[in-house]
């Protein structure tokens, strides 16, 4: 097959390979790092003796993520000298209704309509689950119950046999299955007010981020130090009113917070504490050595 009509073989299994990756991974980045080494894969290979290209893209995008997953649950493991234990640890971020069988429909990362249906066709509850899983468990997960993978399939991508697999499956659903729907209440709600608030700093509307702001809220900033005071805090967060489209949400020690990701690349992250539904506390975080060991996905 010439690389021409094999481009557009592959363009025509993107939507699904990108589905299948960001599932696995959490995070938009990482999901077309995933499916562009596909490609690459898939240009160098003999694709004569392959018979269902679709499946074969699967598997490859699969063993991509097994790796990354495998990768970045080592970074964590890592122990990083000279400083205490880091307190900002992130999972992936996903808005919406939790749902153990997400829907496979494709993303376009440049539509905000498209972003808002891949969310909540994921859920909450699932994604922050998922992110405590092991690497092949999620993978197991996702590929049988979100995409209908065979397990003799699954196993072959994880080297194991197929009742393993099943069994690993079986384990995964039943932890998917256990979230507390109590915990997915707070993340939603956590979700409305940091939206509200990153809506407000776009717009730069004073009166917006007031509005989500407790009275008392504290700003650590590792530049400017405390700041303390919803005015005072809320004139602070102006100051960054321009960059703001470069914020996305994300999880941030558990909790619903924000990160700075132009082109992709993290730059900066805010971890908030909410009380009543206002904010009570917002963590800055800009030290590049301190972001080398955050574990940040963002949806």
């Amino acid at each position: 097959m010439d690389e021409a009509r094999l481009a557009v073989r592959f363009e025509e299994q993107r939507p699904r390979l990108r589905a299948v990756a960001y599932r696995m991974l959490g995070s938009h980045a990482e999901a077309d790092d995933a499916v562009q080494n596909a490609w690459l894969r898939l240009s160098r290979a003999d694709t004569a003796e392959v018979a269902n290209l679709a499946g074969w893209l699967t598997t490859v995008v699969s063993r991509e993520c097994l790796n990354m997953l495998r990768a970045r649950r080592n970074r964590r493991e890592e122990p990083f000298a000279g400083t205490t234990t880091e307190p900002f640890t992130a999972g992936p971020f996903t808005a919406g209704p939790s749902s153990a069988r997400p829907s496979a429909a494709g993303h376009d990362a440049g539509d905000p309509e498209a972003e808002a249906l891949l969310a909540d066709s994921i859920g909450l509850a699932l994604m922050v689950v998922l992110d405590s899983l092991a690497p092949a468990e999620r993978l197991a997960f996702v590929l049988h119950d979100v995409f209908a993978v065979p397990f003799d399939e699954i196993a072959a991508i994880l080297g194991r046999s197929p009742a393993a697999t099943r069994q690993l499956t079986s384990r995964a659903r039943r932890r998917v299955v256990g979230a507390t729907p109590p915990r997915q209440v707070d993340l939603v709600r956590q979700r409305q007010v940091v939206q509200a608030f990153l809506a407000a700093l776009r717009h730069g509307d004073f009166d917006g981020l007031l509005a989500v702001l407790d009275p008392d809220v504290v700003l650590r900033d590792g530049d400017a130090g405390l700041v303390r005071g919803a005015r005072a805090v809320g004139a602070r967060a102006l100051v960054f009113s321009r960059a703001a489209r470069f914020v996305r949400p994300a999880l941030v020690d558990g909790s619903v917070g924000l990160a700075i990701v132009p082109q992709g690349r993290l730059i900066g992250a805010l971890g908030f504490t909410f009380g009543h539904d206002k904010i009570t506390a917002i963590e800055m975080i800009g030290d590049p050595g301190r972001l080398r060991h955050v574990g940040l996905l963002v949806g």
